[in-house]
């Protein structure tokens, strides 16, 4: 073993080394804070002045991470927030955790991991640990990093230590969290992957080694590529009942009685998050470039990002039942994150769903009590309207979008305005200004009608 090697892991079994995160976003904050937990001295380096400022005053912009845990790390001088990337030099290990979108052609854009490794080349001492947490395309790892440092005369293994080990963040998940979560880890070497388990066993609870960096990169798009592939199949079941007169709901909930061979998932406006709609798009990309085109990918791709379209027309179907059209009608929609219980707007189905109901001239507005505003398609700022019950009843349609526990469903299934249920969160109210995806308007009118004879 070389000098190198021997140092780091003797400073990571000592929690002595000085650790790094790069991006304290959803992923790099929570990583951040519980390194800290775990009695590692930590620097959070992030290009937005102003959250960094927030952090240095112990205030969170995360959920998943409390103001009171936060000042705890900062107060006791183990996170040390920043802007500037020359504390590199100080730092034993780099954990990059910053964002991979699409672009405008839905093309991967690493343009920020590309930022983060020009920093390094700039200010990283060489012995140090490099893990790219950042979801992306497999071979990026070696491409982007390693073949880069390998142009300043840095050699993996020797001089520096190279890992890939996805990010698993499900935003409010109460159960799994940063420490609990099993975590990937590919190691280009042997020796980057001993340094890489040794760092996250002494941070989380569960360490998975795999041969490489790109079996872990596979590993993340394999996750959400299912996913994706699996919602869209519910999606597509959702209509196909709808025209069928059979409520896919009641279906779901027979089906998932069988104890073996069934997973369920269930259909929604679209699919939102970090995650679910990019990741199936980097791996399609990466993919054409060995000449081979998934078919799966893409066409769940087309099902899910026209379910706010499916959405837009429902409503308009609905309407039509009160000799009402789309366009002058006031819609409100509920919810507006991309789910449940968190204020994360990122690629939320609200979002479009928001855009083609102002397209259709609809009068729209949103009440999310935990997503106070986004900006449209214009670059306005939206804001939620406040939650005024006796407001609401001048709206002609509702249409939920996300589901937040904190909605008052009775009291706004009680305002008797016609309801859009993309969720099925209203389940326990059988009346028949509620509507739901998956099953027709006509259907839900009869069965009600049919129940009145009985009682």
């Amino acid at each position: 073993m070389n000098a190198n090697y021997t140092r780091l892991r003797r400073a990571i079994e000592r929690k002595g080394a000085k650790l790094g995160v790069v991006g304290l976003g959803y992923v790099g904050l929570p990583l951040a804070v519980e390194m800290v937990r775990q009695g590692f001295e930590v620097h959070g380096i992030d290009l937005d002045g102003r959250k960094v400022a927030q952090l240095q005053a112990g205030i969170s912009y995360v959920q998943d991470v409390s103001n009171e845990k936060l000042w705890e790390a900062v107060e006791g001088g183990r996170f040390r927030p920043t802007t500037d990337f020359a504390v590199m030099a100080e730092l034993d290990a780099v954990s990059i955790c910053v964002p991979t979108p699409l672009s405008a052609n839905q093309d991967p854009d690493t343009s920020h991991i590309v930022h983060v490794v020009g920093q390094i080349k700039l200010h990283m001492k060489k012995g140090g640990l490099i893990v790219l947490e950042s979801t992306t395309y497999p071979g990026t790892t070696e491409e982007l990093i390693e073949r880069e440092l390998e142009r300043e005369g840095w050699k993996v293994g020797h001089d520096y230590f190279l890992c890939f080990s996805p990010e698993r963040v499900d935003p409010s998940n109460e159960q799994y969290a940063t420490y609990n979560t099993p975590k990937v880890l590919g190691g280009t070497t042997p020796e980057c992957a001993k340094l890489g388990s040794l760092l996250y066993e002494n941070i989380v609870q569960t360490v998975v080694p795999v041969s490489s960096p790109k079996v872990a990169e596979m590993s993340k798009l394999l996750e959400n590529t299912f996913r994706s592939v699996n919602i869209a199949f519910i999606n597509e079941m959702a209509m196909m009942c709808e025209r069928m007169s059979i409520d896919i709901w009641e279906v779901i909930k027979a089906a998932s009685t069988k104890p073996f061979g069934f997973m369920p998932f269930y259909p929604g406006p679209g699919i939102g998050g970090h995650c679910i709609p990019l990741d199936p798009m980097y791996l399609s990309w990466k993919a054409k470039g060995y000449r081979f085109y998934s078919s799966f990918i893409e066409l769940a791709q087309s099902v899910n990002t026209n379910m706010p379209y499916y959405v837009v027309n429902k409503t308009s179907h609905i309407l039509n039942q009160s000799s009402k059209s789309l366009r002058g009608s006031r819609i409100l929609i509920l919810g507006m994150a991309y789910k449940p219980n968190v204020d994360d707007l990122r690629e939320s189905p609200g979002l479009e769903v928001y855009e083609l109901f102002k397209e259709g001239g609809a009068a729209v507005d949103y009440y999310d009590p935990l997503a106070a505003s986004f900006r449209d398609a214009e670059g306005e700022t939206v804001y939620s309207v406040p939650y005024e019950p006796n407001r609401f009843r001048g709206y002609d349609c509702f249409v939920l979008v996300t589901h937040h526990d904190a909605f008052k469903y009775e009291e706004l299934v009680g305002l008797g305005v016609p309801i859009l249920d993309t969720r099925n969160a209203m389940k326990a109210f059988d009346l028949p200004h509620i509507h739901k995806i998956g099953a027709p308007v006509e259907q839900k009118r009869y069965e009600v009608a049919a129940a009145s004879s009985m009682g």
